[in-house]
């Protein structure tokens, strides 16, 4: 009994631990504004005020659009959110020519800590994420191994080529002087995981086409035609002697 009561103390103590980490973990990742598009604005802010029009070309010059998903209308959106929640203020607005009238956005102190603390957050935790291509790996083995390889080889071909495009915007960036490699690590990180991926499927294909990686399916019908032969000479001896 003393046993048994102590399992159920230990276990109520260890459920009490799990709860408080996960409110801790919930706390800490809730937010008036969570859309990532969110993280790119106010780091853009962080270096000069900005109208949303030049946030989004800025966003496309340097690449940025491959990591959050940019649309006027969603950025917009992500704007008057984040005045809503204290984090940016209008500043002025301006006029150039004949265009409409636009308004120019700075960080709020709230702005900026929360912007420190979202950052902080993303990088020391990471985050469970569920790729297109891990889950079509997943059942890689319906394709057959020539299948496998052939849409393998193509996938590799198309990763060789974004590859190539993101190191020359890349040093482009660079050259040009006007954005510091602080800036742009972001397409350091893509380059390196393409990288990796691109590594790694052209060695599977080397896998499946060597024979290393071998498909069950032809191993079960080797299998099951070994059986077959052996059963069937098991039978004529058997016959022979009965004879």
């Amino acid at each position: 009994m003393i046993e048994s009561s102590e399992s159920t103390q230990r276990a109520e103590s260890a459920q009490r631990t799990r709860r408080t980490k996960s409110t801790k973990s919930t706390k800490s990742t809730q937010r008036a504004v969570s859309n990532l598009l969110g993280l790119a604005v106010l780091g853009l802010l962080a270096e000069s005020p900005a109208h949303p029009h030049a946030l989004a070309t800025t966003l496309r010059e340097r690449g940025l659009d491959r990591a959050f998903k940019v649309t006027t209308g969603s950025l917009y959106d992500v704007v008057r959110a984040l005045e809503r929640a204290g984090w940016i203020e209008a500043v002025e607005t301006v006029r150039v020519g004949g265009r409409p009238e636009r308004t120019v956005y700075r960080h709020t102190g709230t702005g900026g800590a929360e912007f420190a603390r979202w950052v902080d957050d993303l990088v020391r935790v990471p985050a469970t994420e569920h790729p297109k291509f891990l889950a079509a790996v997943t059942y890689l083995g319906i394709l057959g191994p020539e299948g496998a390889a052939e849409a393998l080889r193509e996938r590799a071909g198309r990763l060789r080529a974004e590859l190539d495009e993101l190191r020359a915007e890349h040093r482009a960036v660079l050259d040009s002087g006007r954005v510091p490699r602080l800036f742009v690590l972001e397409v350091e990180y893509a380059v390196r995981v393409l990288e990796a991926e691109l590594g790694w499927v052209e060695e599977i294909v080397d896998d499946v086409e060597s024979g290393r990686l071998a498909w069950p399916a032809a191993e079960n019908t080797e299998t099951t035609g070994n059986t077959e032969t052996a059963g069937n000479t098991e039978g004529a001896e058997t016959t022979g002697e009965v004879r």
